[in-house]
């Protein structure tokens, strides 16, 4: 810590002079002179404790200008100092005092860590609501003017985030320096102090007069769209969507949309890419006419953009920019301008575009509706199940049901059920798995009944599969199934054919009877458990395989818990008494083990 005087006493003070109402600010100075930071940063959270403990009148001359004093320590203690001063109005005693909170905060914003310069910020831009008109002229616009001149750029960084606080109840002439003062923050010779210019650029509009929007603001957002830098370009087009919002369409054209078709073709993939980004917020900025005359056109080239990056942004959007057209002539336009793009991006070479484009391209069915979803949609469907990449599969299985809504049951298992099942069987077992995963999504979407009569047969196939990963996966699916369809659907429809598996020649098969019990037991409750599992289980205990009579006692010390206690002490326990003298060592480790974890000992 720097070495600053206490404020009128030293911590060894207190107890000499017996006054009590000393000791916090002495433990205080103790606990901030600490070398722990963890205690450092204790005691600042423990500020507000302090401040009432000392009372407004002394808070305000003793501990803020120590706090002042002391600025200088490790980020974290720092950044808890930002953020409490931030609610401390009331500790000083109230909006009369607030201005007594702006020095330690103008400090802090003009340290080196982002972070709490960024919280210094915030707190500053709360503590200026609660100042008068009067005192906000009086204090805080003269700390935004010292920020905004400061020798360092992180001062002028941090005066970015405060002009449009105080702007609106400043009166003329403090409001003419104002903006003077971010003119000339917009053309710093430092590119951090342009970008954080231009990232409050749209936020100072939106408080400023509309003649001062057009006379100043625009050129200065043309100037920072076509800054040397990108960083600083990029967020001029953040900008621009508050700037939109609050012109005329004539004005529009005139003043901004210039400067938006060329950074939508910029140079830089990053400013193209926040084209793309913003390009909904856009699109409702400026109005149908510019969107169809203008942003249609760039939104094609972003498509098709030469950076995988811009492709996956644009992409994304798809769904958004045809809601947002107007629904007069909305058809024809997607028809005629969109979906041939729509098209070429199916078959990208990059991975993360087709993703983007599968997880919105769905929900164009409902906007074309259902001859042109068969027509069109379906066969690019049909393409992104098919895809090599699992993340796209997934995001076409995910929205089936906004397709369902709009072609039917019936049409969709014609011609999209196929090509499931087709994954389903395929010859990689890692393409089945991936199907084994979406499958109680893709039941829940389409329903029980249609379920059980396309898909159930596959789910129970996949028991039997010959890689274990496979069969895991297919016990954990089945699970999933009976929370989704419920335990009457599991009694009629699953349990008896897990069970069949009882018997089956294969011991791996009947080991996997086991494994869906011990997954299906929590699922069904004890009813369907004790009655039509545990018979099951019990009759393998005599098994002739040591591998399935030890994963009988691990099934018995799984379900055990679901019994009831006549079911325990009656059937389990005396089985497992059996195993637990059973010849094969891990039969007699595993029942041993479930015998003392159900107590049956």
């Amino acid at each position: 810590m720097a070495g600053a005087a206490g404020p009128g006493t030293g911590p060894g003070a207190a107890g000499g002079d017996g006054d009590d109402s000393l000791y916090p600010i002495a433990v205080l100075i103790d606990e901030l002179r600490n070398e722990d930071v963890q205690l450092r940063l204790n005691s600042i959270k423990k500020l507000s404790t302090i401040a009432l403990a000392l009372g407004v009148e002394r808070t305000r001359t003793e501990l803020l200008p120590f706090l002042t004093d002391t600025i200088y320590d490790e980020d974290e203690v720092l950044l808890a100092l930002a953020e409490q001063l931030g609610n401390f109005t009331g500790l000083v005693g109230g909006p009369d005092f607030a201005h007594c909170l702006l020095p330690p905060l103008e400090s802090l914003a003009t340290v080196e860590e982002t972070v709490v310069r960024d919280k210094a910020v915030e707190s500053l831009r709360q503590i200026s609501q609660e100042h008068t008109s009067v005192a906000l002229e009086a204090h805080f616009v003269p700390l935004v003017k010292r920020l905004a001149s400061g020798d360092w750029f992180t001062s002028r960084t941090s005066a970015c985030g405060l002009f449009s606080v105080c702007y609106p109840r400043a009166s003329s002439a403090v409001k003419a320096e104002i903006r003077q003062h971010f003119r000339s923050l917009c053309s710093d010779d430092t590119p951090m102090v342009r970008r954080a210019a231009a990232s409050k650029l749209g936020e100072f509009a939106k408080v400023l007069e509309l003649d001062s929007v057009k006379s100043e603001i625009v050129p200065l957002f043309t100037n920072l769209a076509s800054d040397e830098q990108d960083s600083v370009r990029l967020l001029a087009v953040e900008a621009c969507v508050s700037i939109a919002q609050l012109l005329s369409q004539d004005d529009l054209e005139a003043l901004v949309m210039p400067t938006l078709r060329q950074a939508a073709e910029d140079k830089s993939w990053r400013v193209r890419y926040m084209v793309a980004d913003k390009f909904s917020e856009l699109q409702k900025a400026v109005g149908p006419k510019i969107t169809l005359n203008d942003l249609i056109p760039a939104f094609q080239n972003l498509l098709k953009d030469c950076e995988a990056e811009v492709r996956a942004a644009a992409a994304h959007k798809v769904k958004e920019l045809c809601e947002n057209l107007p629904t007069e002539g909305r058809e024809t336009i997607i028809m005629n301008q969109i979906l041939p793009f729509i098209k070429e991006l199916v078959s990208d070479t990059n991975q993360h575009v087709k993703s983007a484009l599968a997880s919105v391209i769905m929900g164009l069915s409902t906007i074309l509706g259902k001859e042109n979803t068969i027509e069109h949609l379906l066969p690019l469907f049909l393409a992104q199940l098919k895809d090599e990449c699992p993340e796209v599969r997934l995001n076409i299985i995910s929205n089936l049901d906004c397709v369902n809504e709009v072609i039917g049951i019936r049409q969709l298992s014609q011609s999209l059920l196929p090509a499931i099942v087709e994954l389903a069987e395929d010859a990689k077992w890692r393409v089945r798995l991936a199907i084994i995963e979406y499958m109680p999504l893709l039941a829940g979407q389409l329903g029980v009944e249609f379920f059980d009569e396309k898909l159930n047969s596959l789910c129970m196939a996949w028991l039997v599969d010959h890689v274990y990963a496979i069969r895991e996966a297919a016990t954990n699916n089945l699970m999933k199934l009976v929370q989704k369809f419920g335990t009457e659907w599991a009694q009629n429809t699953i349990v008896p054919k897990v069970l069949v598996m009882a018997n089956d020649p294969n011991y791996l098969h009947r080991m996997t009877t086991l494994f869906c019990i011990n997954a299906l037991s929590e699922a069904c409750g004890q009813e369907i458990t004790t009655k039509q599992m545990l018979p099951i289980v019990l009759k393998m205990a005599g098994d002739q395989v040591a591998n399935v009579r030890f994963n009988v006692a691990k099934s018995l010390q799984k379900i055990g818990p679901i019994l009831d206690t006549d079911a325990l002490q009656e059937e389990v326990k005396p089985v497992l008494q059996k195993l637990g003298q059973d010849e094969d060592m891990d039969v007699k480790y595993f029942a041993q083990e479930a015998i003392s974890v159900l107590a049956l000992a």
